[in-house]
């Protein structure tokens, strides 16, 4: 094995502890860190939730023997400002590590090299990029919203062979197959948030929970302008999850129940402003979003480019006599990053090109 592979698959075993972290330490990132002696792991660790110590600190607590003179792999530049915790950086000074191997920068203007550079001027040798695609798909949702303060926004559709959502906007349609419903489950775990319309959650009367795989459940957001949900809802009686209702700042100001908190969003003509209710969420540490429905909501975020990425599921079969057509087109603004099949249906993954990582 070259070190070229070598050093991937440190950086890989890092990826792979800092996804363990998922739907615990948002808004922070997910990082994991391996600590390496002369080619043996002597140490791991990734952040375990928010506000509590980060991925190398864990990884030394961890070390089965004096890490002096090891190597360290991180998929995100170590942090070199003081926050809920102290400068990672300094930790790695302290503990004499002679090489870092770094997946990814940081998009922190506080940070965005720093660690870097500090560590340099230890007269520690460090190489950045290693896997960083990879560590760039790991933290999309953080890095959007370190720099923007908005959520990293994804559309889930579901349509017909001949592209429809649903016959028409009264009645509920399911389209595809059990084993997308278990890539969807797994999607959810990805996220900090997953919302859905009014009409959507009395239709449907979702749970929004993640069941069909391992993972926490996100936060629930339900839009309703006036306040109508009916209080007899799964989502209100099951303390699965917690529960965010957006309504008309024109209407209401925000208030706590012991089933939901209500969230006041601007009132543009007696619809809920996208981009306020993007704002409002980022505001509360919400930095990946997962959008299910139904089609006006979504609608609403596509005609305002306040989406980041679309997973569109076809199933195999026509929908007729429908009226709900799929509110979305895929032109030359996307590109697509994934494709996948199932028994019955299939996937494709697409993004704003403007987001994704160019090869280097």
């Amino acid at each position: 094995m070259d070190k070229i592979d070598i050093h991937n698959e440190f950086m890989s075993y890092a990826i792979n502890l800092a996804k363990k972290g998922r739907g615990k330490t948002s808004p922070n990132p997910l990082v994991g860190c391996v600590i390496v002696k002369d080619g043996r792991i002597i140490g791991e660790g990734y952040h375990e939730e928010f506000g509590q110590n980060h991925a190398e600190v864990n990884a030394f607590s961890n070390c089965s023997e004096p890490p002096e003179g090891s190597d360290l792999y991180v998929n995100l530049e170590p942090c070199s400002i003081y926050g809920k915790t102290s400068p990672c950086v300094d930790r790695i000074i302290e503990n004499g590590i002679t090489n870092v191997y770094v997946g990814i920068k940081d998009y922190n203007p506080k940070i965005n090299g720093n660690g870097i550079e500090k560590l340099k001027r230890a007269h520690i040798n460090v190489y950045d990029g290693i896997l960083e695609k990879e560590c760039y798909e790991l933290n999309t949702g953080f890095f959007k919203w370190i720099e923007t303060g908005l959520p990293w926004v994804i559309i889930k559709i579901a349509q017909s062979q001949n592209g429809y959502m649903g016959v028409d906007s009264n009645s509920s349609t399911w389209l595809t197959g059990d084993d997308t419903k278990i890539n969807t489950h797994q999607l959810r775990s990805t996220v900090d948030g997953i919302m859905v319309g009014r009409q959507t959650a009395e239709i449907d009367n979702p749970q929004l929970t993640v069941r069909k795989t391992t993972g926490v459940n996100p936060t629930r957001i339900i839009t309703d302008t006036y306040r109508k949900l009916p209080l007899t809802l799964k989502i209100f009686k099951d303390n699965e999850a917690s529960n965010i209702v957006l309504c008309s700042n024109k209407k209401f100001s925000e208030s706590e129940t012991s089933y939901c908190t209500y969230l006041p969003i601007k009132d543009v003509d007696g619809h809920l402003d996208p981009y306020d209710m993007l704002k409002t969420l980022g505001d509360r540490g919400i930095a990946k979003l997962l959008i299910e429905g139904g089609r006006n909501l979504i609608s609403s975020f596509l005609s305002q480019n306040l989406v980041d990425e679309v997973y569109l599921y076809t199933s195999n079969n026509d929908l007729e006599n429908a009226t709900l057509h799929t509110p979305f087109s895929l032109d030359e603004n996307w590109e697509v990053i994934r494709e996948e099949n199932f028994i019955n249906d299939s996937l494709i993954i697409v993004r704003r090109k403007e987001l994704c990582l160019q090869e280097s």
